[in-house]
């Protein structure tokens, strides 16, 4: 995995810019830490392409940004991401006389460009950002994969087009000002820590969305979508359903299994994760080797941690049970709770917006140890949103309920703003009209019952939505420390396929994930094809929120604080005291995450001195 970065300006450079070549090495400073191996720039008079390079296949003649000047012209490629099907599309390119200098999949996505122009997105399957300069004709040619797991962020500024992996690059532009108007605080307050596909939070930066690809050429920037999910009936059998599940999910993870680098797994001896690591161990032990494993959990867990609803029983003993039977080295990462307090700010700095509270901050210290003996993990993010594993999936009052069912708290949160910014915008319609243009994504009603057609919606609203959080939470944490994460569960074909499949085969058994349960039953231990969904572990230590309590209380009194110009001091008083529990972003955010978010949110104004306007 990478950073890209790049500036274009039609009209050539200003005589006032100057400092474009400056400002293009201090978008690469600013992105190092996704790609710490290598880096470079290209620069002409209207073009300025920025790479740094986490090496991870054919780690001498890899390069970027890599050029090609025959067949017709000058291409530039920066390139951030993994081709899982290179030597398929190279095969296809060596049989129109295409020829390779290197075994990288940036000269694959190159020449498939050269070639194919824009279609070439639909020959890829992968994840990745990129973008292609034609030296010759002068345009920009950018895309992202199917499912959005690499960032694309761009602006548009009179003639210029201006883009990075991650904001902070963006930033890095005399041009650009981190500022932020009405609709930006309501996606950080209603929305928050999700966003609004497409949405870049500070005014005027946006995100391409995932499956989008498009053109900057003569000052505008034209877009458009080029996959979706397709709602067709599904006339496949069970056993059939069974079968197609199976062989996508472990053709995926084997494709992902691909590095010249140390590879590992996150293990948390949740079902996914598990899958993931079965998979793995087995084609290493035909290949004669071991696999590294990793977890991560909080000192003291175990003296503080009580069953819930939502987190019925701890990983430990489930992750002892996999690694008996996979023979695998496991390794544990313990969080202690200064180091995750600490980590709160750390990861608003990685994500360039307020995060996921401690679920984003403990992920940013896990993959820094993690990235101490391997640069590859595979991780399991995104089974639930595929294949119904979420509790609002099986929650009937949830899941009939009118909305966002992971965020039924807009009222509460509505109840933190001032009112100048109150009356500026209606919370209510805000939040549902986004909720009302996904859902309306769905199509063919006619061919549903009305539980089917719930439950496409229920899909729909998880993939455009949960899942970019988690995606932008995965990349951003991991990437901090120079870590490439693979997600084998967002490939595509198996997002395409499992969307079409019915309900009533997902459920089967009337279990969370039940198909993806039967359909791997052979290759795990009983007891965890068993466990019930748990969710990512948190810590249950009182210091934690002894201390974020502390720190907030500190923020409210301060009449300094940034986060006073858009939360009212009396709401941060009554969160501090109140009994009952409120949960803010699916059941990971309850009190201490809100308050831990709040005390982000204040860290961002202050550290990227946001303006609000």
């Amino acid at each position: 995995m990478c950073s890209i970065a790049g500036m274009i300006n039609c009209c050539g450079v200003y005589p006032e810019d100057n400092c474009c070549v400056e400002t293009a090495y201090k978008m690469k400073e600013a992105l190092r830490h996704r790609g710490p191996d290598q880096s470079g720039v290209y620069v002409t008079e209207k073009a300025a392409l920025v790479h740094n390079r986490l090496a991870v296949i054919d780690v001498e003649k890899g390069t970027q940004p890599m050029i090609s000047k025959s067949y017709g012209g000058e291409y530039v490629i920066v390139y951030n991401g993994e081709l899982y099907n290179t030597k398929e599309v190279r095969d296809q390119l060596i049989a129109k006389g295409f020829s390779f200098r290197t075994d990288s999949d940036t000269e694959v996505v190159l020449k498939a460009y050269i070639c194919w122009k824009e279609n070439c997105v639909h020959k890829f399957n992968g994840i990745f950002a990129f973008a292609v300069w034609e030296n010759d004709t002068e345009r920009l040619f950018a895309a992202r994969d199917r499912i959005g797991v690499k960032p694309f962020f761009y602006t548009v500024k009179g003639d210029r087009f201006i883009f990075a992996s991650e904001i902070k690059g963006i930033l890095q532009s005399p041009c650009v000002k981190a500022e932020v108007d009405t609709a930006g605080i309501a996606e950080i307050m209603l929305i928050g820590p999700g966003r609004t596909p497409g949405c870049g939070v500070f005014k005027d930066i946006e995100e391409l969305p995932p499956a989008c690809c498009g053109f900057f050429e003569n000052g505008r920037f034209r877009s458009f979508k080029y996959w979706d999910v397709q709602d067709v009936p599904n006339e496949d059998t069970f056993e059939q359903t069974l079968e197609k599940t199976r062989f996508l999910v472990t053709d995926s993870i084997e494709r992902q299994l691909v590095s010249d680098v140390p590879l590992c797994t996150f293990l948390s001896g949740g079902l996914d994760s598990s899958i993931i690591s079965s998979v793995a161990a087995s084609a290493y032990r035909r290949q004669g080797r071991e696999l590294h494993t990793f977890s991560v959990e909080y000192r003291d867990n175990d003296k503080y941690f009580t069953p819930n609803k939502f987190q019925p029983d701890a990983d430990d003993e489930y992750i002892e049970e996999m690694v008996r039977y996979l023979g695998c080295k496991h390794h544990k990462v313990v969080i202690n709770t200064p180091q995750l307090v600490d980590s709160l700010f750390r990861a608003v700095d990685a994500r360039d917006l307020p995060a996921f509270a401690d679920v984003d901050g403990s992920m940013l210290l896990f993959c820094k140890e993690v990235k101490k003996h391997c640069t590859v993990a595979l991780s399991g993010e995104c089974a639930d949103e595929i294949f119904g594993g979420y509790p609002w999936y099986r929650d009937k009052t949830i899941r009939e309920t009118d909305g966002f069912p992971w965020s039924q708290s807009t009222a509460y949160r509505a109840s933190l703003l001032k009112d100048d910014i109150l009356s500026r915008i209606d919370p209510q319609r805000f939040v549902h009209n986004k909720y009302l243009s996904t859902v309306s994504e769905v199509k063919n009603h006619r061919i549903y019952s009305p539980l089917e057609l719930r439950m496409r919606e229920m899909t729909r609203l998880n993939l455009s939505w949960f899942m970019q959080t988690l995606l932008d939470r995965k990349d951003r944490m991991s990437m901090y420390s120079g870590l490439e994460v693979r997600v084998p569960f967002c490939d595509y074909r198996i997002v395409e396929y499992l969307y079409t499949v019915p309900w009533e085969f997902k459920d089967y058994k009337s279990r969370e994930k039940g198909l993806l349960r039967k359909a791997v039953s052979d290759i795990l231990p009983e007891k965890v094809v068993k466990r019930k969904k748990s969710p990512y572990p948190k810590t249950f230590d009182p210091a934690y929120t002894r201390a974020v309590s502390q720190l907030l209380k500190e923020v409210a009194d301060d009449p300094s604080s940034p986060l006073l110009n858009i939360v009212k001091k009396e709401s941060i008083e009554h969160l501090l005291t109140m009994s009952e529990t409120v949960y803010w972003y699916g059941q990971l955010m309850a009190d201490p995450q809100i308050m831990a978010y709040l005390l982000q949110v204040n860290y961002w104004l202050k550290k990227y001195r946001v303006s609000l306007v």
